[in-house]
């Protein structure tokens, strides 16, 4: 359909209309060189014979199709380093998580559809389904482990739910549950340094796979989730571990 209408001289650039919708100030898409300077720091380019030149030039010729169902979509990383090298700022990131939006959500990635619905399940918001109950007790346990176990650390700790608290922390779901010791060097530096910080029972699972799985819903719900724990709870500054 695509190439019809190029030979045509009709070019039919339906995606790149909604991006530039949904992308504030147009996102500058007209505005690309070709210089090729986001390829070079991309960490995904050659990938799926993609690179991030070529998925803009491919959407600004009216591809589609080629474009956003390339597996390459979901190859990006979206560190962002493309905005930041290109001379004209454009968001191609955004392009991308508006082509995994095009996407039906049963089609996305398995394993990422997988992590974002088992945060959905309680309010850790955990990808490991952890629950606020296993996040406690795990967090106590090791506690009292390092306390009677380790010189020199008796009052340390590891506070959660802590009422005015300056910093609300969360933390990577594998560290509970599958690696419980790798909590202990973060409580020290943050005892070591005198912070006043706390985990939040609810929402406090650092990842949020319902972004990169570009479900804006699922997304908020996580993020709200958190966010409004550490509201409830008076804290400062919310500070993301990951």
């Amino acid at each position: 359909m695509a190439e019809e209408a190029i030979e045509l001289g009709i070019i039919q650039c339906d995606f790149k209309k909604k991006a530039m919708e949904a992308i504030p100030g147009g996102g500058n898409l007209d505005m690309c060189f070709a210089c090729g300077t986001c390829v070079s720091g991309c960490p995904a380019t050659g990938l799926a014979d993609m690179d991030p030149r070529k998925f803009l030039r491919m959407i600004l010729l009216g591809l589609d199709e080629e474009a956003t169902k390339s597996p390459w979509v979901w190859m990006c990383t979206g560190c962002q380093r493309c905005i930041y090298a290109c001379p004209m700022e454009i968001d191609i990131p955004r392009l991308v998580y508006l082509a995994r939006a095009s996407w039906p959500r049963e089609e996305r990635p398995k394993g990422i559809r997988g992590s974002c619905d088992m945060a959905l399940r309680n309010d850790s918001c955990s990808a490991m389904g952890a629950s606020p109950e296993d996040f406690i007790f795990v967090v106590e346990d090791v506690l009292e482990e390092v306390k009677d176990t380790q010189k020199g650390w008796d009052n340390l700790e590891a506070p959660i739910d802590k009422q005015g608290a300056e910093f609300f922390i969360n933390q990577n779901s594998r560290e509970p549950v599958t690696e419980p010791d790798e909590l202990i060097p973060l409580w020290k530096i943050l005892n070591i340094v005198g912070a006043d910080w706390t985990y939040g029972s609810k929402g406090w699972a650092a990842e949020n796979y319902c972004m990169f799985l570009a479900d804006d819903k699922a997304w908020e719900h996580v993020t709200r989730t958190s966010i409004m724990q550490a509201q409830k709870l008076g804290c400062k500054v919310y500070l993301n571990t990951e």
